[in-house]
Parts: C-alpha cells; structure tokens; sequence
C-alpha cells in the first residue's frame, strides 16, 4: 500500500481532458468501492452461513465485515467528494445518481449496525442481524451499479465525461491493478482483526460467567455452535 499510495503521486499520467491531474485519484476512489463491495460480499457469505449453522463466530465475521465494508464506503464517498470538488466544481449534487444511490446503499448498511444495538438477547441480534443483512446485500448492486447506469451522470463514460477506458492508460494501470488488490487485502486483514477482538471479547465474558457459575454469556444451544 505505501508502493501504490507513493507511485499514485509520483508517476507521470498522460493529459485526460477534464480530469487532468484528479485522474490518479482513480488509484483510491475506486478500489475503495471494490474493497468495500467485497466487504459486504463477504459479510453476505457468513450471515447466510451462520443461519444454515448458528454458530456464533459466522455472525461476528459478518458483523466485521459488515462494518468495515462501512468503513471502506465512507471513505470512497469522500474521495468521490473531493474529486468531485476538483472536476465538477462542488463537493456534492444531487443530480449525480452514482453519489446519491451510493450514499442511500451506505445508509442501509448503517442501520444494521443500529439494528443489532437494539437487541439485548445475542440469539434474537444475530438472527435478526443475519436476515437483515441478506436483504441488504440484494439491493447493493440495484444502488450501485444498475440503477446508476441507467441515468444521466457526470461520471466517466456518460456524455461529456471521458470514458473510463481512457482513464486507465498503461501509466495508471499499472498503479490501479495493484492498488485493487492491496485495499481488498487490507480490508480482509481488518476483517480477521476485528473479528479476533470479538472473539477475544466472546471468550473473556463466558471466563467470566464461568467463573461466577453460570453456563456462558449466551444461551446453552447458542454457546454451543460456537467454535
């Protein structure tokens, strides 16, 4: 990532009308999405795989996933902005279909996190979390990609806008590709992270119900799925 972050200042980029210099902000704002929908992806996996199983670790690597999907949206939304800023003259419009839908996907994945703050019972949150969250992932690639390019945009590719295959010369290729794989990479490496602290958390509060001669934390059928 320090390699793609220095070659993205560092490197000569041909002259791509409009754009110009913004171009290599291309390097970020978009692998940011790519790191973010593999995020959700990925959460998407382990809620439908803790409903099949229940066990407890599925529902704390979604939930992980979920939120650094979250994490990876709001910072594409805010290079978008700033690019935005420097091509189209304002940080945000609401002409732009991609910004706004893409603002409406990010807000529907924030209420999860809201969802799951409103359940005290683990077994009814993760449940809850899990259905929810299948229900959000079917509506992601409607906000994000085929609603958008069925509208007038000021995005590259729409009239006016250079296409995105200009935007990718050799120059900027060889920066973007890696770039792809280094945010998608950190994202997973946060995942496990993240999703590590909760186990250590799950584990620390059933020591501790032990300890005081309780069962665990969660009810007896739900501690026992977890691995």
């Amino acid at each position: 990532m320090t390699a793609v972050i220095a070659a993205a200042f560092l490197i000569r980029i041909p002259e791509i009308p409009i754009l110009y210099e913004t171009a290599r902000n291309l390097v970020f704002h978009v692998p940011l999405w790519f790191a973010m929908s593999a995020s959700f992806l990925a959460g998407l996996i382990c809620s439908i795989r803790f409903l099949a199983s229940g066990k407890a670790r599925m529902d704390r690597l979604a939930e992980s996933a979920t939120v650094v999907g979250i994490l990876f949206g709001i910072a594409g939304l805010i290079t978008g902005s700033i690019w935005a800023r420097f091509t189209w003259g304002t940080w945000w419009t609401f002409s732009e279909p991609k910004m706004n839908l893409s603002a409406m996907a990010l807000m529907i994945y924030i209420a999860y996190t809201l969802l799951r703050s409103a359940f005290d019972d683990p077994v009814k949150r993760a449940k809850a979390a899990a259905v929810y969250n299948v229900f959000a992932a079917t509506t992601l690639p409607f906000l994000i990609y085929i609603i958008p390019r069925q509208l007038p945009s000021l995005h590259p590719g729409a009239d006016g806008s250079p296409a995105f295959s200009d935007m990718t010369a050799i120059e900027l290729r060889l920066v973007f590709y890696p770039a792809a794989i280094g945010f998608i990479a950190l994202a997973a490496w946060l995942i496990q992270l993240r999703t590590r602290w909760l186990d250590a958390q799950a584990e620390w509060q059933e020591i501790q119900f032990e300890h005081a001669g309780k069962s665990g934390v969660d009810s007896p059928e739900y501690m026992n799925k977890k691995q």
